[in-house]
Parts: C-alpha cells; sequence; structure tokens
C-alpha cells in the first residue's frame, strides 16, 4: 500500500533528535544516554527527520567525515507507515545526500540483502556480546585526558576511514564516561572507551595493537562500570576479539552486517575489538 500524503525530508531539530533515540530504545538498538547530543553537537545536520502530512514518522542520520567518508544511521521508520513506500522516498534522499562519499552502514541482518541489492558492498558482521562490568583496573592505564590529542587523532585514523577530530572531540567528553590508553614511550599503542547507554553501558571503540593491550584496556573500562550490563560490538573476523569477549563471560545478543556504498575501506580488523557505534561506524 501507497503512503497518502506529502512526505517530507528535512533536517531534525534538537527535540526531534531526542525522539529518534527513543525510537532507536524502542527498536532495541540500546542507544548511549548523550550519543545524540555528542552527534547534534558535532554537526546539527547530521540528523534528518521523514515527515507525512507534517506528522514525524521516520528518520535517519549521516555523519560526514573528512576526506569522502560519511556513515548512516538511526534509519528509523513507525512501524504503522511501514510497507508503504515510504522507505523507498528515503532510500532515495539518503542516495543523493551520500552519494559523493563512501557511505558505510551497519545494517540489521534481516536487512542485508535489500542494501546488496541497491548496490552496497559486504565488508563483514559485527557481533554485540553483552556481559557484566566489575574487576580491578588494570595497571599501565591512562586516562584519555593525559594523551595529546593529535596522537590520538592520529592512532584513531588508522583504524577508521577518516580522521575524525571533531567527532572524537565530543565523543570522548561524554558526561559519566571513561576513556582509558595504553602507551609505549609516548606512542598510543590502543585506547578505548565506555558510555553510559539507556541499558548499562557500552564500550567502544576499543582499538589495539596487540589481544594483550585489548585486553588491559577492556579490564579497564569494565571496572568503571561495576554490577552493570556491559556491551561490547565485535567485529567477526577478529578472533582474538570474539575470544576476548567470550573470556570474560560475554554472550552474543544481536549483530549487523557492515557494509559500504563504493569500496571495502583497508582497515586492520585484527586491531578492532570494538566498533565506535552501529550509528557512527
Amino acid at each position: 500500500m501507497a503512503a497518502s500524503g506529502e512526505i517530507t525530508i528535512r533536517p531534525m531539530t534538537k527535540t526531534e533528535v531526542g525522539i529518534a533515540v527513543d525510537w532507536a530504545e524502542r527498536e532495541g538498538w540500546n542507544p548511549g544516554l548523550s550519543d545524540g547530543e555528542c552527534y547534534y553537537a558535532v554537526d546539527p545536520k547530521t540528523f534528518f527527520a521523514v515527515l507525512l502530512d507534517g506528522r514525524l514518522v521516520g528518520s535517519f542520520s549521516i555523519m560526514v567525515y573528512p576526506g569522502g567518508f560519511a556513515f548512516g544511521g538511526f534509519y528509523i521508520l513507525d512501524p504503522e507507515y511501514r510497507g508503504q513506500g515510504i522507505g523507498l522516498a528515503i532510500m532515495e534522499r539518503i542516495d543523493r545526500l551520500a552519494g559523493p562519499y563512501n557511505f558505510g552502514i551497519d545494517g540489521v541482518f534481516e536487512m542485508q540483502d535489500r542494501y546488496a541489492a541497491h548496490g552496497f558492498l559486504f565488508s563483514h558482521r559485527n557481533i554485540r556480546y553483552e556481559g557484566l562490568g566489575g574487576g580491578t583496573r588494570p595497571p599501565g592505564l591512562t586516562d584519555v585526558r593525559g594523551v595529546p590529542f593529535d596522537a590520538l587523532v592520529r592512532y584513531d585514523a588508522r583504524h577508521f576511514p577518516a580522521e575524525r577530530p571533531g567527532f572524537l572531540r565530543r565523543w570522548l567528553a561524554q558526561p559519566g564516561a571513561t576513556a582509558l590508553a595504553v602507551l609505549d614511550n609516548g606512542e598510543v599503542r590502543g585506547y578505548g572507551q565506555v558510555r553510559p547507554c539507556r541499558r548499562g553501558a557500552k564500550i567502544g571503540p576499543l582499538f589495539a595493537d596487540t589481544p594483550e593491550t585489548a585486553g588491559r584496556i577492556y579490564c579497564g573500562l569494565a571496572a568503571a562500570v561495576p554490577g552493570q550490563p556491559l556491551f561490547l560490538d565485535v567485529p567477526e573476523p577478529n578472533a582474538a576479539g570474539v575470544l576476548l569477549a567470550e573470556r570474560h563471560g560475554m554472550v552474543p545478543v544481536f549483530g549487523t552486517a557492515r557494509m559500504y556504498s563504493k569500496e571495502i575501506p583497508d582497515l586492520p580488523l585484527d586491531q578492532c575489538y570494538g566498533v565506535t557505534s552501529f550509528e557512527t561506524g
């Protein structure tokens, strides 16, 4: 059945961003408590509202990074309006907005074939693991506030398709978050962050040169949220990352297909133990 009425797509207001984050919670995505405010502060044009005759019925986001890369998220349509052609209108607008970029997404598995038919290239699966926070913070960890920001940006860009200083500055300053790094003679060898979410806390990102370094950072972040449900989104090709989650008693609860519109970036997935988020890559 086709939707009857006028479909309008425009940038979201800050209040509407909060509604989109609520929808994400309803879908079971468990967003961070400050995610929406963080994205909006980086770029108010990140979120888009989908309206039918003036009523808000859907949302999507496109986070544009320097260097020709963008990432999409919050693609949500009110269940009452699904199957009426509105999703096609959203995809057409996304195509126009993201067309100049290599556009990445983390799509739910049931939508993978549809995205592939739309031209997206499958890279790998990301698996969400759930465990429990707690334990003791290991020695040798440095709060990221004590790490030169430029060094952190360079290290992050080795594990992500673009340098993203504006985003990282906001992301690492989220209220209630803990971000830790491992340094070797002043060089960053790994870093990660845990932030409060609608349910429990979520680690993201977690990048590290070695499994031992990743394990230390994980333990430090878990110690920051004792007794809380703890989530980690692991790229499935990283066998050491899967073992890290399993070793700490985490179990898989959700997953996505990482896909790209133009080309699959050459990233060291064996050093990517936790993606930043399913909405920003």
